[in-house]
Formats: C-alpha cells, structure tokens, sequence
C-alpha cells in the first residue's frame, strides 16, 4: 500500500489573509474555494502535487453538524472556540482508501469514513474526493488522515498546471522538503507511525534553530518530520501551548535562507 504527502491544513480564520504576507516572502498563494456542505472555505499553495491548505469557517452553523467528519469538529473546536490558529492535521494520499480503513480497524483503530466531499471552485468547477480518519481509542497519539481523490495524480498535476498553480512562485522553485512536528514523546511517535504506515527512518539530528532533537520518516513527495524539545526554544513553547501538533514547515530552493515565526507556526526557508 503506497503513501504520499498530500497536503499540511493550516486553521486560520481568514485564509484570504494568507495570500500577501507569503506573496511577500515569495511564496504563491490561490483562492482555492468553499466546502458549501462542510461550512469551511480555503486558500491554497502548491509545491507540486504537495500543497498547504489555509482552512477556515465560513459558516460555523453548518460546520458544527458534522461529528464524523474529524477534520471539521477539530476546527470547531480549536478555531472557533478557542481561536487557536495555526498548523492543525496532515493528509496523506493513497488509492487504496476503503483497504486501508479495514487493516486500521483490525489494528484496533476508531475509523470514521470514508466520507464523501467536495470543493466547488473559483471558477464553479467541483472537485471530489474521499475521507478516512483514524484515532486510538484512547487517544495515546494523534494520527494523520487519509484522502483518495477522485482523479489520477498525473490528471490533477495536469490540471494544476494548467491554471498556474504550480512552478508559480516568485522567487525560486521551491519544494516542500519537509512538514515538522513537534511531539512529547519522539521514540513512541516514530514507533507508532513507521509500523501502522510503512515509512522508513532518516537521520536523525539536533536543530539548534528550535532547540530539539529532531528524525526524519521518509514519505513520498514530502518528507514528515519528528522534533522533541531539549530546553526552551520554539519546540518546546509549541508543545507548552498546543501539545503533539505540525508546527514547522521546511522549504527548500527558494533562493533565500530564513527562519521566522508566521500565521502561529514556523517557516524555514532555505
């Protein structure tokens, strides 16, 4: 069963507002479009087929009807009723949803879905896709969740580039090397996540930039990144304040060298 980085959802209340603090650093950023049935809207960034959604609420009435829906009760949660922005979950790409939600199940995982969903377009376009979020039922570890879309990769890459959406950035060619995550516990993390989906270890080293001590999974497209805290420093004040959470994101080719504070989570730029 093959994975691949699909795309890092960034809560944040008016993801408009992401389009030009990125614009000035070089970064491309899209009107992406309404999830109507969901209550939530989104701007977007390509890098490649890898991308970063900034997900917000457009209609908190209609979001707070949807319990199975995981992805959505935890932007109610965290951005409605805490207003807490930031980098919140990742989605990872497969074709093989409806097998990958029996073999969690037999490992003893709560599985919601696959649910349906969809995005109408700028341009009234519909993209649809399916769902799948899995938890422990005691929650020991916070999981990814799952997408499948409904057309191929090289159809979607097609079409990406047939809007601009992809090599249009304005300094460099940038490429989401990496999608940190800053965790309590790194060993039982990376246990948990090599063996429930097959990724294979890098290297492992200390950032001295966030102070932590920080290993690599390799995942097709873009890699995931573990970090634990070794003292104060950015690591340790994202894990005091939001727990197990992405919290830094590692571009690489964008002809500048960087590290900064954005929108409630970190950029390295290199």
């Amino acid at each position: 069963m093959d994975f691949f980085f699909d795309h890092l959802v960034w809560f944040f209340k008016k993801p408009e507002k992401a389009i030009l603090p990125l614009k000035q650093r070089g970064i491309h950023v899209v009107k992406g479009g309404r999830h109507e049935s969901w209550g939530t809207y989104n701007t977007l960034t390509y890098f490649g087929l890898s991308y970063i959604e900034f997900l917000g609420i457009e209609n908190l009435s209609i979001a707070k009807k949807h319990d199975e829906n995981r992805l959505i009760t935890q932007i109610v949660e965290q951005l409605a009723k805490k207003s807490r922005e930031g980098p919140a979950t990742l989605a990872i790409r497969t074709n093989q949803i409806e097998e990958l939600a029996s073999k969690l199940k037999a490992e003893g995982l709560t599985v919601y879905g696959p649910l349906t969903g969809e995005r109408v377009r700028a341009d009234g376009h519909v993209i649809r896709w399916s769902l799948l979020f899995p938890e422990y039922p005691e929650k020991k570890i916070k999981l990814p969740f799952f997408i499948e879309w409904e057309k191929s990769d090289e159809e979607r890459y097609s079409e990406l580039d047939d809007q601009g959406l992809i090599g249009s950035h304005i300094k460099g060619e940038p490429k989401l090397e990496s999608v940190g995550f800053v965790v309590k516990n790194l060993d039982e993390t990376l246990e948990i996540w090599k063996n429930l989906f097959g990724l294979q270890q890098g290297e492992q080293y200390i950032d001295m930039e966030i102070n932590a001590r920080c290993e690599i999974l390799k995942l097709n497209g873009t890699n995931l990144l573990f970090c634990t805290p070794m003292g104060d420093g950015p690591a340790a004040k994202v894990l005091k304040e939001k727990g197990d959470t992405p919290f830094l994101v590692n571009l690489t080719d964008t002809n500048q060298s960087n590290f900064f504070e954005l929108f409630d989570g970190f950029w390295k730029f290199q």
